[in-house]
C-alpha cells in the first residue's frame, strides 16, 4: 500500500473515532496533461491542515474551497475544471474531481431508560444513530432493554460533565423526574450538540426554562425541541418514539416537519421575557 494512502486511511479512521467532520476530494478522471491522476487524493481535516494533494497549484486551492463547502453543507458533488479555460494554468488539461464530506454516524445520546426511551432507542438505531442510554437504574438501563447501544450508568447531569457533546451529538432527555429533566437541559448548556429533544408538555417545557433564565439568563433556544417530536397526535411511549425519530429524520434530512416545540411560539417568548425580567 502506498504511503500516501496509509496515512489518509490512518487520517480518516481517526476522524470517525473522534467524531470529528472532515472533507475528501478523490481524482476520478483526468484527460491532457494534468498534474495528478485518477486515484490521488487530498483530505481536509478539521484543524484545516490536509493530507495528500490533488496537483497543488490554482486547481488545488479551488479543490479546499470546494472541500470546505462540503464540511459546511455536508453535500458531496462532483467537481469540474479545465485547467488551462478555468483556472488559467499552464497544464491545460481537464479534471473530475469526487468532494465527498467526512462525517460520523450521528450519535443519539438518550437521558432516561424509561418507557419512551426503551422504545425510541432501537427505532433511532434502525434509522443509521449510533445510540448511548444513559441511567443509573442497572434494572432498567439493559442490555436486554437496550440492544446494541452504548449504555452508561451514571446519572445524565454526571455523564454530560464528563463527556463532550459536539454538533454529531443529538441529546433526548427523557428522564423519570422532572428535576433531573431540568438538572440535565441546564448542563446540556454547556454543550453544542445539534439537538436536545424534552419529553413533556408545554407547560412542563415553558416552566423548567423559565427556572433555568431566572438562574443563569438568557440562552439560545435554536436547537432545543420542547416538547420533542412531530405532531402525530402520539399518546403511547411507543407512538411518542415514533414521533421522536420522525422528528429526528426530518431535521437530519433539512425537511419541513410540524414540531411540536415552543420556542417559536409567543407564548414561549412571553415566558423567557418574564424569567429575564425576574432575574435582574
Amino acid at each position: 500500500m502506498p504511503v500516501l494512502l496509509r496515512d489518509i486511511a490512518e487520517a480518516l479512521l481517526q476522524l470517525l473515532a473522534n467524531r470529528e467532520r472532515g472533507a475528501l476530494a478523490t481524482v476520478v478522471q483526468s484527460s491532457g496533461s494534468t498534474p495528478q491522476k485518477p486515484g490521488s487524493r487530498l483530505l481536509l481535516l478539521p484543524d484545516g491542515t490536509t493530507i495528500g494533494t490533488v496537483g497543488g497549484g490554482a486547481i488545488e486551492l479551488a479543490v479546499l474551497d470546494a472541500l470546505r463547502e462540503a464540511v459546511r453543507t455536508g453535500q458531496s458533488q462532483v467537481f469540474a475544471r479545465d485547467l488551462g479555460y478555468d483556472l488559467a494554468m499552464c497544464c491545460g488539461g481537464r479534471m473530475e474531481i469526487f468532494i465527498e464530506p467526512i462525517e460520523p454516524v450521528p450519535r443519539l445520546v438518550v437521558c432516561g431508560a424509561g418507557h419512551v426511551a426503551k422504545a425510541a432507542a432501537p427505532m433511532a438505531r434502525t434509522v443509521g444513530f449510533d445510540v448511548t442510554v444513559v441511567d443509573d437504574r442497572e434494572e432498567l438501563n439493559t442490555e436486554e432493554r437496550f440492544p446494541g447501544c452504548e449504555r452508561a450508568l451514571v446519572e445524565p447531569p454526571e455523564f454530560l460533565r464528563s463527556h463532550a457533546l459536539g454538533d454529531c451529538d443529538w441529546l433526548l432527555i427523557a428522564t423519570h423526574d422532572h428535576a433531573l429533566d431540568e438538572k440535565t437541559l441546564e448542563h446540556s448548556l454547556a454543550h453544542a450538540p445539534r439537538y436536545v429533544g424534552l419529553v413533556g408538555s408545554e407547560r412542563k417545557v415553558i416552566r423548567i426554562v423559565q427556572r433555568i433564565v431566572a438562574r443563569r439568563g438568557p440562552f439560545a433556544v435554536d436547537h432545543l425541541y420542547a416538547p420533542v417530536g412531530v405532531d402525530l397526535g402520539a399518546a403511547s411511549p411507543e407512538e411518542i418514539a415514533v414521533s421522536i425519530v420522525a422528528e429526528l429524520v426530518a431535521l437530519r434530512h433539512g425537511r419541513p416537519a410540524n414540531h411540536l416545540r415552543v420556542a417559536d411560539d409567543a407564548r414561549f417568548a412571553h415566558a423567557l421575557r418574564i424569567a429575564r425580567e425576574a432575574a435582574k
